[in-house]
């Protein structure tokens, strides 16, 4: 039996807005196995970052459930919420959010430093991270002289680096250009055959093509795919 690393279980999320409440997603039932390369495709509008949120523990769920990795978080505290993000899942996000006054090396084991890992030990665990991801000979350079697609490899072994349950993409090649986009999705794609677990919000078709299966969220609902092929 696979192991399930995402169980959301019938998830309701709304905002008030004055005096009404705007239902932004509506019993949501989604499951991710460990290993699998799922992409979560929607328009703008469709509730795609909620549930993003939702996944990556940065927003809280009106009702229902939703396990990670084990854990029931609809029942975990606000004040554990932080130590959950930093130790289950590996954000990588559109505009990178590197800092600025950091060298790559220190971007990368940034979150390793907040666990309270010795600098030295950070160090020697990423490098194969970054012979991986062909960073090395960048280690430090600021990301101010990088390019896109080089960014986004920084942000991708900052997520890596935490060995997290998860890795959550949002809209990752967004800010890149066609070929580096084309990279950085391979990059996906060998890093999911190596074993890690990939979760993609975009609202590109071609860049959920990538994925190995597709969900679609169009007005707060979920429609499942079991193939790829299916939605093409």
């Amino acid at each position: 039996m696979e192991e399930k690393i995402i169980e959301i279980k019938n998830v309701n999320k709304g905002y008030r807005l004055g005096d009404d409440v705007v239902s932004v997603l509506k019993e949501i039932n989604f499951t991710v196995k460990k290993g699998e390369f799922v992409a979560i495709l929607g328009p703008s509008g469709s509730g795609k970052t909620t549930l993003m949120n939702i996944i990556g523990c940065m927003d809280v769920l009106d009702s229902g459930e939703y396990y990670l990795n084990g854990r029931a978080i609809h029942d975990t505290k606000e004040s554990e919420m932080t130590q959950v993000r930093n130790q289950e899942i590996g954000f990588i996000f559109q505009n990178y959010q590197l800092i600025p006054t950091y060298n790559v090396m220190q971007n990368i084991i940034m979150p390793l430093l907040i666990r309270g890992m010795g600098h030295r030990e950070a160090k020697k665990q990423c490098t194969e991270i970054v012979k991986l991801l062909g960073i090395a000979h960048r280690l430090d350079h600021r990301p101010n002289e990088l390019s896109g697609g080089q960014k986004q490899r920084v942000s991708i072994a900052r997520a890596l680096a935490s060995e997290p349950a998860i890795l959550l993409a949002d809209e990752p090649t967004g800010a890149l250009d066609s070929a580096s986009g084309q990279e950085v999705l391979k990059l996906f794609g060998n890093l999911n055959q190596l074993g890690n677990t990939i979760v993609m919000i975009t609202h590109d078709l071609k860049v959920a093509r990538a994925a190995k299966r597709i969900v679609r969220i169009v007005d707060g609902r979920l429609s499942e795919y079991e193939a790829t092929r299916e939605l093409l």
